[in-house]
């Protein structure tokens, strides 16, 4: 099996490190400020905070393929330029594999084989893993949400358009709201045909009102139990049907069963060369997701009317 680099130590890249090493790859981890350690490897995961683009440049540069859990859009925007260089070096770069982006597209891929045709998607999540997660949860309430209207992108103001979204147990309802996700641009990128597609994420009182100003105590070192859901709309048979998928587990760790196999994949099998998002069609998502729900996770399924 191929060498694999983890650059990051927090919840994230530890945990990825766990799972990477069920599999027996050979492992190298470092931090950001010391990557000449994973010269050499065959993949390289980036767990660390953001931004990634300029790392993954570099790695691409130097014949890795590279996976990125960054959910902050101008540096996905970055990223998605860096196609030309993945393709002229042989190699995938995998951006947002993480829960949101991430998880979100493994279940759009998922659930898209219960329509004749799907043409909405939307999007919430619940919850932060570590401290840089919680300071990006906050960066994206205070910044310009997109979204996918009819074939254009519409811009709002983050923290706008509030959504009561329910989530499997134990989390149940929570009002939500746009933010600056790079979560469309991705969803856009794994199923093309889609019509709408919305991106929220649960936020109080607090968290909009003082999103433009800095943090006002420091983040948890690990938020509580996240959630995650997924609403696809389609016809199926001649009429409108909605399905509706989610996830209740803590977000770090979902964000590290994404990142893993999907690293495990890269460093297994070949893969187009280029840029991918978690989901596309140029990735093997089936497997993906058998190896995410291997290490525990549990999709919930909405049933009812």
């Amino acid at each position: 099996m191929g060498n694999i680099g983890i650059i990051g130590s927090g919840l994230v890249g530890s945990r990825v490190i766990q799972h990477l090493t069920s599999y027996s790859h050979p492992l190298v981890t470092t931090n950001h400020f010391n990557v000449n350690h994973v010269n050499g490897c065959d993949v390289v995961v980036l767990a660390h905070g953001a931004p990634h683009a300029a790392l993954a440049a570099v790695l691409l540069g130097q014949g890795c393929h590279v996976v990125s859990c960054c959910d902050d859009l101008e540096d996905t925007m970055t990223m998605l330029d860096l196609a030309p260089r993945a393709q002229s070096m042989g190699r995938s770069l995998v951006v947002g594999a993480a829960c949101s982006p991430g998880m979100t597209g493994l279940l759009v891929n998922h659930v898209s084989r219960a329509f004749d045709a799907m043409d909405e998607v939307h999007v919430a999540v619940h919850g932060t893993g570590g401290p840089r997660c919680a300071h990006q949860h906050h960066k994206n309430l205070a910044g310009t949400s997109v979204g996918w209207h009819d074939g254009e992108w519409l811009q709002s103001p983050a923290g706008s358009g509030r959504e009561l979204c329910w989530f499997p147990d134990p989390v149940n309802a929570r009002d939500c709201y746009r933010h600056a996700s790079a979560e469309p641009i991705l969803l856009q990128r794994v199923a093309p045909q889609l019509q709408r597609i919305t991106a929220r994420v649960s936020a109080t009182r607090r968290d909009r009102l003082t999103a433009r100003l800095p943090m006002l105590s420091p983040p948890h070192k690990e938020g509580g139990v996240g959630a995650l859901r997924v609403e696809a709309r389609g016809t199926r048979n001649g009429v409108r049907h909605v399905e509706i998928v989610g996830m209740s587990e803590r977000i770090a760790s979902v964000a590290a069963a994404v990142a893993a196999n999907v690293a495990h994949v890269l460093a297994t099998q070949p893969v187009t060369p280029g840029v991918h998002a978690v989901g596309a069609p140029e990735l093997p998502n089936g497997e993906i997701l058998d190896g995410v729900l291997a290490t525990g996770l549990t999709l919930h399924q909405f049933v009812g009317t």
